[in-house]
């Protein structure tokens, strides 16, 4: 906006007089309008150049954007993997802890096995040891056990003995049997839970390395923006320099612009200087003075560069003094604004100027007193009113001395 402000006020001080000089003043002129040309050159050069740099910068601070965009999205991305890398830590390291007494218990479900195997091995071989004996000896055997009993009844618990040593190695038989055939199944089931837990112990491993990789991805990525944006940065900060310059050659250029058409003015019609007339008549009050005072909006202390005068919207405005118009237009905080050369270096600026206020157009001369523009209150302000500056070689001064 400050190049915009200086750039236009470039711009509109090549607008020259249009009064025929005198004979005697042709030498003078034409110097004064070989100058003007020159200025004209150098301004649209100048204007060129800080153009161009703008728009670069305006590119590279997009660009600047997108990419701090893409650096963050991508920064939450890499947040995201390292939270998911813990939680697959955390899962993996649970699972190790399963993996490990999975591993125990199906060593204790072998050696639970073995016994069982034994228990087994050796009460089959108790028992066929019993029947080879009662194979080897025959019936007979058996017989004289009972047969040589003392008494009935001595046979009767012999018989029951025999019986019950018989039944008994069956049936003990049996439970070993069954207690091997369990723990066969409950091998059987811990090795396929051992497999699972390998299974999923694997798939976190795989899964961390893969989450690993991407970290490492993304880690690279934001090294790549960092470097990028710095880059940027060099750029931009060498077009502000560029930028910079070419607003201090418009505005020394502007300022050599103006005492041309100040001195052009001088020969064709002199400025005889004296009190400027009142840019508002009626009722009106001076809300604030010229000097150190709080913005009313943004509540810190700044020099007041002109005189606040609070009038009804519509109220018209007029010329302090007769000049060129070098400015009018929508001109930042100060809205709609005029600015008149007065010459001799004196400009006057009329400020907050109502939409479709603007009667007068660049280039325009004007005169003392004529009405030029109505009171608004566009721009930076709290209620209609006229901001009225007085500005010598540039320079805001207190309007007071200058006012009738």
């Amino acid at each position: 906006m400050k190049r915009l402000l200086l750039v236009l006020i470039a711009v509109v001080m090549l607008t020259s007089f249009a009064v025929e000089p005198g004979d005697s003043e042709a030498s003078s002129l034409s110097q004064i309008e070989r100058d003007l040309a020159n200025a004209r050159q150098q301004i649209k050069e100048a204007e060129r150049k800080a153009a161009a740099a703008e728009r670069e910068a305006g590119s590279v601070e997009q660009q600047q954007k997108d990419l701090t965009i893409k650096k963050e999205d991508t920064q939450k991305e890499l947040n995201q993997l390292l939270a998911d890398i813990d939680k697959v830590v955390v899962e993996k390291n649970k699972t190790e802890a399963q993996l490990k007494a999975k591993e125990e218990e199906l060593i204790e479900t072998g050696v639970q096995l073995d016994e069982a195997v034994a228990r087994v091995e050796k009460r089959d071989e108790l028992l066929q040891s019993r029947m080879r004996l009662m194979y080897t000896n025959g019936f007979v055997s058996y017989m004289d056990v009972l047969l040589s009993a003392n008494s009935f009844s001595d046979f009767l618990d012999r018989f029951d003995a025999l019986q019950t040593i018989l039944n008994s190695d069956k049936d003990i038989l049996e439970a070993h049997k069954k207690d091997k055939a369990l723990v066969e199944e409950k091998k059987a089931q811990v090795e396929v839970q051992l497999a699972e837990v390998q299974d999923l112990f694997h798939e976190l491993e795989l899964k961390q390395a893969d989450l690993v990789k991407k970290e490492a991805e993304k880690e690279v990525l934001i090294a790549s923006y960092n470097k990028n944006l710095d880059e940027m940065s060099d750029t931009l900060e060498q077009l502000v320099v560029i930028s910079e310059e070419q607003e201090k050659l418009l505005l020394e250029l502007a300022a050599k612009v103006s005492k041309l058409n100040s001195e052009k003015k001088r020969i064709q019609n002199p400025y005889s200087g004296g009190k400027l007339g009142m840019p508002i008549t009626g009722n009106y009050r001076i809300t604030s003075n010229f000097g150190t005072r709080v913005h009313p909006i943004t509540g810190q202390k700044h020099t007041h560069t002109g005189i606040d005068f609070a009038a009804p919207s519509g109220t018209a405005i007029y010329a302090a003094e007769a000049g060129v118009v070098i400015v009018s237009q929508a001109w930042s905080g100060y809205g709609n604004a005029i600015v008149i050369d007065h010459g001799n270096g004196l400009w006057t600026l009329y400020a907050h100027i109502r939409n479709g206020g603007l009667l007068v157009n660049v280039g325009d001369s004007v005169k003392k007193g004529s009405k030029i523009a109505e009171v608004g209150s566009t721009g930076n302000s709290t209620g209609p009113h006229l901001h009225f500056e007085v500005r010598k070689n540039e320079v805001a001064v207190n309007p007071g001395g200058y006012l009738k």
